[in-house]
């Protein structure tokens, strides 16, 4: 069964958070990593992966994205807090290095 994932990459200064959603988080990490992503994420080095949520419907991960994307800064940030309060970046744990990844699993 094919997996969604919405997700939310920060800078090193965490002063700027992008969300998005995607498929393969493994391939959209690795373009955003080398800056292969959008231009908003290349333009701000938006290269740490800080949060993700995993849905199984692709609508639901959309809903989900636009969702996030409509909330005020500190509230994004309080959704970060709660997965991952030290903004751990979690890239090696999707690129198979690292720690386990504390990405959400949403069954919707």
């Amino acid at each position: 069964m094919p997996s969604y994932f919405v997700y939310m990459m920060s800078n090193a200064s965490r002063t700027v958070l992008y969300t998005g959603v995607t498929n393969s988080l493994l391939a959209r990490v690795v373009q955003h990593r080398e800056g292969r992503a959008s231009a908003f994420t290349r333009r701000y080095n938006c290269n740490r992966l800080v949060y993700f949520e995993t849905f199984r419907d692709v609508a639901n991960a959309i809903r989900r994205e636009k969702e996030i994307k409509g909330w005020r800064r500190e509230k994004k940030n309080d959704l970060v807090m709660a997965q991952n309060p030290r903004w751990t970046d979690l890239s090696g744990s999707v690129l198979g290095f690292g720690s386990t990844p504390k990405g959400k699993w949403v069954d919707r």
